[in-house]
This record gives structure tokens, sequence and C-alpha cells, in this order.
């Protein structure tokens, strides 16, 4: 509660703030619009049918690779950290692709796929399938061996064995890569609506409000949008770490 209550204090100085600089003239109000107009544009945005229409491409864009991002790489580190000859052999190609910017991918994936919601989800899978599957593969090889004796002892199954001992063991880890993927698959996915234009989504509501009507207010507010449903995102996650993974340290390494 008293977390809760010095976050909610230290908002509230922040909008405050926020607002002192501009109604003084630090800031041109073109530039940065007052806290106060732009929480009364975000109350707004869900009249908004334009804005809606984004909304809802983009959430549900977000969910579909989410989902495809933990079937990628869940399954793929599983195998890779179970055999390390697997492993070390394609290595050079993970690494070769992991440091590459989703963005800077777009040009050839529009090629490839056109520029339909198809190429923001690509490049979105693309980008937030490593912090998973990194963590999967130290999950892996974190498991303590003798509970890995005692199931080859009892001649546990190997499809048992991977649902009743390697994957509650590698949950926490890979928990912690979801959340990291679900900040950076949202911001891939707004990124490439805002520099590609062929989708419906919040990154073209925002393009069109800042380009080509100069509405910072209407710009910043879908912006408080996107880092409130990012907030509540990541709340949840940590929220089914704490009640379902809280008999493991949570951990991770990326």
């Amino acid at each position: 509660m008293r977390v809760a209550l010095r976050r909610l204090i230290g908002l509230i100085a922040f909008l405050v703030l926020w607002e002192v600089i501009v109604r003084v003239g630090v800031l041109p109000d073109n530039v940065l619009p007052p806290a106060f107009v732009v929480l009364v544009r975000f109350a707004g945005l869900f009249g908004n049918a334009g804005f809606i229409t984004g909304a809802v491409s983009t959430l549900l864009s977000w969910l579909i690779v989410l989902g495809l991002t933990v079937l990628i790489a869940v399954p793929l580190g599983v195998l890779l950290g179970s055999f390390k000859w697997l492993r070390l052999a394609i290595s050079p190609i993970v690494e070769f692709l992991r440091p590459l910017p989703a963005v800077a991918l777009i040009p050839l994936v529009i090629l490839l796929l056109g520029s339909d919601a198809e190429t923001k989800i690509a490049l979105a899978v693309f980008a937030s399938v490593w912090p998973v599957l990194f963590n999967t593969i130290y999950a892996m090889g974190e498991i303590d061996s003798q509970i890995l004796d005692t199931a080859r002892v009892f001649r546990t199954p190997p499809v048992r064995r991977l649902f009743t001992v390697l994957l509650p063991s590698i949950a926490p880890f890979t928990m912690t890569g979801v959340r990291l993927s679900a900040s950076i698959s949202l911001i891939v996915l707004v990124t490439t609506e805002y520099l590609t234009l062929g989708t419906a989504g919040i990154g073209q509501f925002v393009y069109f409000s800042g380009t080509t009507s100069g509405r910072m207010d209407m710009v910043l507010a879908a912006t408080v949008f996107l880092g409130l449903v990012g907030y509540l995102v990541n709340l949840g996650l940590v929220g089914i770490q704490r009640r379902w993974l809280g008999w493991s340290a949570v951990g991770g390494a990326v």
C-alpha cells in the first residue's frame, strides 16, 4: 500500500511539474502541451472512432505476437538447451541475427510480405523472440541435475518429464523473458505502423495526428495510452509470476 501511495505521489508531482514548466513558458505549448490538456485529450480518445480502430488493431496484433513468440521461442529454447552440440552449431546464425534492429528490416519484409498487418507482426516476433529464447536456454542449464536423475530413475516418459519437470523448472525464467518481449513487441509494432502506414494502428494514428494535423496533444495522449497499457500488462505478468511461480526465485538472463 505504501509503495502504491509513493508511486501515486511521484506521478502527481511529475504532472504538476510538467504543467508548471509549460504554463510559465519554459517550453512552448505547441511542442509540449500542458499535462491537463493531454489528459483531457486522453479521455477523449475513447470516443474517437479512428483511434479505437487503431488501438484494436495494435492490441490484437500484440496478442498474436506474444503468442507466436512463446510458441517459437520456448520449444526452440528447450531444444537448444537440451543439446549443447546443436546450440553450438547454430550459435553463429543466432549471434548474426540477434543484433539486427527490427526496423532496419522493414524494406525487406515489405518486399516479401507487403505492407499489411503481416509485416508488423513478423517484425515484432523477430524482435521479441530473443529474450524468451535466451532465458529459456539459460534456464535449461540451471535445472538441478538431481531432479533430472530422479526422473530418469523412475523411468518417467520424455513427454511427462517435459511437462512435469522441465517446463515448471524453467517457467520463472521464461516468464521474465515474456515480460521483456511484451515491451519490445509493442514498441516494434507501433514503430512499424508509424513508418510503413500500410495498416491501421496507433502508430498510424500518431503519424497523422502529429505530421498532418500538428496535434501534439493527440500524439501525447496516444503515448499516454500506450504507456498505461504497457504498464498494466507488465503488472499483470508480474502478478502471475508471484501468484503461480512464487515457489521459485524469479530470475533471468538476456
